[in-house]
């Protein structure tokens, strides 16, 4: 027998098996030939690309802030699922600064294939904890596995092939996914975050990666736009913490 969904599982199922159609038949898609030429590549104190490696601090420093906040929620304010796949999300953002740290220090394709492999994980919890709140207890861990299979999947494409295609789908249906989010109703008594700020976020960080360099000289080449999109990509983890803050005042009165 065939599993019983309910409109909104059906159109998330539907989606991502859209989104596998379009990474297996589309036309492939080539990453920048120069993506590793950051417009800091200033040293200090013996640190290679010292800001675009130190610039990684603030994600592990909301993942600590994260898991922090989670663990004064009561057992009984927030689903179990829904805690299981925030702290993903938070011990992901940990392995984000990691994995990036790791990348920047010297960058190359195997380095980056590192630092994305760590951003599948905060994705996975990110994602999930959204479909968890809005869609389904259920379609959340399942779509959070999804990730956490499909992500480290593309990344081994890209690396075989060259084809960047399966992770900018990855991502971008990531934010299409969350944005769909924002005008939903959260769940009887899941987390509500904003959605639509933590998007709003993430296109500023994208935004910043997009202009390093223009960033970079427009600030008197005191910062580069890589730098800030770490920075600025790291609050996107505000919203989270703060719907966390919320329900656990909530919870004690």
């Amino acid at each position: 027998m065939f599993p019983s969904f309910s409109r909104a599982e059906a159109v998330l199922l539907g989606a991502v098996l859209l989104l596998g159609l379009l990474a297996i038949f589309a036309p492939p898609l080539a990453q920048a030939p120069h993506f590793h030429d950051f417009a800091d590549q200033r040293s200090w104190l013996g640190l290679p690309c010292a800001l675009d490696v130190l610039s990684n601090l603030p994600f592990a420093l909301f993942g600590a802030w994260g898991l922090r906040a989670l663990g004064r929620v009561p057992a009984t304010a927030l689903p179990a699922a829904q805690r299981q796949l925030a702290t993903l999300f938070f011990a992901g953002l940990i392995l984000t600064a990691l994995c990036s740290s790791w990348y920047h220090w010297a960058p190359d394709n195997a380095g980056l294939a590192v630092d994305r492999l760590g951003m599948t994980v905060a994705f996975a919890g990110l994602l999930g904890l959204g479909v968890a709140s809005h869609v389904s207890t259920r379609a959340g861990q399942c779509f959070a596995w999804a990730v956490l299979l499909c992500g480290p999947l593309s990344v081994w494409v890209w690396t075989a092939s060259g084809n960047l295609l399966p992770w900018a789908l990855l991502q971008g249906g990531g934010l299409l996914l969350l944005l769909v989010l924002a005008v939903m109703k959260p769940l009887p008594g899941a987390l509500a975050v904003r959605w639509g700020l933590v998007v709003a976020i993430y296109a500023v960080a994208k935004a910043l990666e997009q202009y390093d360099a223009a960033v970079f000289e427009w600030t008197g080449q005191l910062v580069s736009g890589h730098s800030l999109k770490h920075l600025v990509a790291a609050f996107a983890a505000w919203p989270v913490i703060s719907a966390l803050h919320l329900l656990g005042q909530n919870a004690k009165q």
